[in-house]
C-alpha cells in the first residue's frame, strides 16, 4: 500500500482501514506501512477520538531518530572507547553542546519537524479529543510549542516512572585517569559528565479545543469527548495522580528500542475514550498502542514506515498477546 491514498480510492478498494463516510470513523482496524506525515493527510477531518503515540525524540537514539540535517559522520558511530565501555555506550550521539555551531540548531529543527504533522493531527481529531505524546525530556518543550502553535491546548504533563533506567553519566575521575592526570582525577572524584539517572519519561497531554462559548460538559454531549474517566484509569494506576508507575508484563519487552508497556497504553486509552471509539498512532513502532486498543475494544489505526516493525505489530495483533492486561 502506498503512503498517500485518497479516501475515495480506499473506499473503492475496500481497504481494511477505510472509513464509513456517514459515521466518519473506521469500521475495521489495521496497521499500514506508510510515512505517517503523508498518510495522515488522507484521513477525514474530525474522524479520530484519540491520538496516542510514542514519537521520535530527535536525540539520535537510532537512525530513525535523527530528524535534523546530519553532516557529521561520527554520529551514531562507535568509537574504541565506546566499544570498551560496552553496550551502555553502544553508539555515539551528539552532546548537548554539539560538535559544531550548526548542531545548536537541532532543537529548532525538531520543532519544525513536529510542526510538519501537528496541524494534520489537529484536523483529524474530533473537538475535545486528546493527543497524548511520549516525548524526550530534552526536546519536549519544542514539541509543546509546535502543538500549541498548531492550535492545540496543552492540558498537562504526566510522568511515566520507568522500572529500570541505566545511569550513563561518565565519571569525570575516570576521564582524567585515562589522560594520565591523576591530580585532576583525585580533585574531581565523585563528579560525572552527563545527566542524572532518567527515571521518568514525560507524557504530553493535549486537547483539541471545542467551540468557544461552550463547556466541556456540552462537548461531552455532542462529541462524547472532553472529560476523563478517572474510575477506569485508577484500576490501572491505583491513584488519579499524574505520575504513573507501570512496568512490562513478563516476556513483553524487547520488540522495539523505545517500547512501552501495553498496560500503560491501555490506561491512557481508557482515561480518554470509550469502547468503539477510534485510536490513532501515527508512529506505531511494534504496535503497542494498537494491541492496547484492541484489548479494550477500541478501533485503531497505526502508521509505521519500518517494514520489520510492521511485521512485528501484525504478529502481536494476530496472536492475542497480553489481552485484557490489567
Amino acid at each position: 500500500m502506498t503512503a498517500h491514498i485518497s479516501t475515495q480510492l480506499v473506499l473503492e478498494e475496500e481497504a481494511p482501514w477505510c472509513f464509513n463516510p456517514n459515521e466518519m470513523q473506521f469500521f475495521e482496524s489495521d496497521i499500514v506501512q506508510a510515512d505517517s506525515i503523508e498518510a495522515i493527510k488522507d484521513l477525514p477531518s474530525r474522524s479520530v477520538h484519540l491520538i496516542l503515540s510514542d514519537i521520535p525524540y530527535g536525540i539520535a537514539a537510532a537512525e530513525w531518530d535523527v530528524l535534523h540535517d546530519n553532516t557529521n559522520s561520527a554520529l551514531l558511530g562507535t568509537s574504541p572507547a565506546q566499544q570498551k565501555a560496552g553496550a551502555i555506550f553502544k553508539s555515539r550521539g551528539k552532546p548537548i553542546n554539539g560538535w559544531s555551531e550548526a548542531d545548536r540548531a537541532i532543537p529548532l529543527e525538531y520543532y519544525k519537524w513536529c510542526s510538519s504533522w501537528a496541524g494534520e493531527w489537529l484536523r483529524v481529531l474530533k473537538p475535545g479529543g486528546s493527543a497524548i505524546i511520549f516525548a524526550g525530556r530534552r526536546l519536549s518543550h519544542r514539541c509543546v510549542s509546535a502543538m500549541e502553535d498548531a492550535g492545540f491546548s496543552y492540558k498537562d504533563t504526566l510522568a511515566w516512572m520507568r522500572e529500570r533506567a541505566p545511569h550513563r553519566a561518565q565519571r569525570l575521575s575516570i576521564v582524567f585517569e585515562k589522560r594520565g592526570d591523576q591530580e585532576a582525577a583525585e580533585q574531581w572524584e565523585g563528579w560525572r559528565v552527563g545527566n542524572l539517572r532518567p527515571t521518568f519519561e514525560p507524557i504530553l497531554w493535549f486537547v483539541k479545543p471545542y467551540k468557544i462559548g461552550a463547556t466541556i460538559a456540552d462537548n461531552v454531549l455532542t462529541e462524547s469527548l472532553g472529560a476523563f474517566n478517572e474510575t477506569e484509569f485508577v484500576k490501572y494506576t491505583g491513584t488519579p495522580d499524574n505520575v504513573i508507575s507501570c512496568g512490562f508484563s513478563p516476556g513483553e519487552s524487547g520488540l522495539h528500542p523505545t517500547q512501552k508497556p501495553v498496560k500503560l497504553m491501555q490506561a491512557l486509552i481508557e482515561l480518554t475514550t470509550q469502547k468503539g471509539q477510534v485510536v490513532l498512532d501515527p508512529f506505531c513502532g511494534s504496535g503497542t498502542t494498537l494491541v492496547a486498543a484492541r484489548n479494550i475494544e477500541r478501533n485503531y489505526l497505526g502508521f509505521e514506515s519500518n517494514e520489520e516493525f510492521v511485521k512485528t505489530a501484525r504478529k502481536r495483533l494476530e496472536a492475542d498477546l497480553f489481552a485484557g492486561v490489567r
